[in-house]
């Protein structure tokens, strides 16, 4: 438990570290926001032809009311977390893998309701949208990273009792067969 946890913060220190650097900031992190504002466009005007993306903001035309997803609000820091908990766990590489596609999957997948519904709690009263985005969207999206963490573990292939190095039982023991042994009769 140890080296997960040792492995985990070391590996969170690094992908921050490279999420910090220009080069990642120009080519990565600012054109994922930007998909994120039109993916959350796109799935809205389903209902609301009002609304528009243009760069990181997403805004309504009927209005003007407009959300502008900053750093920490794109989802891309609770996917390092999950990230960094996935690679650190002891797990194969093979569930490792199909653990970090569902579960990046899962955490912006509700990071994009996560921008909608910020966006119609604006609109609706800027109190309970700033508590909203401070508060409870802050620790649900957390709290999702921890239940798809979670559940990713839970499937994870068990290892087997004949795979574990246990020390043979005494003979005689319980379970353990031994000769027998016929007294004179």
């Amino acid at each position: 438990m140890l080296r997960f946890f040792a492995l985990f913060l070391a590996m969170q220190a690094l992908l921050f570290g490279i999420e910090l650097t220009p080069w990642v900031q120009q080519y990565f992190v600012v054109p994922w926001t930007d998909a994120i504002a039109g993916i959350s466009a796109s799935l809205v005007t389903v209902f609301d032809p009002n609304v528009a993306a243009a760069g990181k903001v997403l805004r309504s035309t009927s209005n003007g009311f407009a959300v502008s997803i900053e750093a920490g609000c794109n989802g891309v820091e609770a996917t390092i977390v999950l990230i960094a908990a996935v690679l650190a766990f002891p797990a194969p590489w093979r569930s490792k893998m199909i653990g970090l596609a569902a579960g990046i999957f899962a955490v912006q997948g509700l990071n994009i309701v996560r921008v909608i519904s910020l966006f119609y709690l604006g609109q609706w009263d800027a109190d309970v949208f700033e508590w909203a985005h401070l508060y409870v969207w802050q620790a649900l999206i957390m709290l999702d990273v921890l239940i798809v963490w979670l559940v990713w573990v839970r499937t994870l292939p068990r290892p087997d009792a004949s795979s574990r190095h246990e020390p043979p039982a005494p003979p005689g023991a319980p379970g353990n067969a031994s000769p027998a042994i016929a007294a004179p009769g």
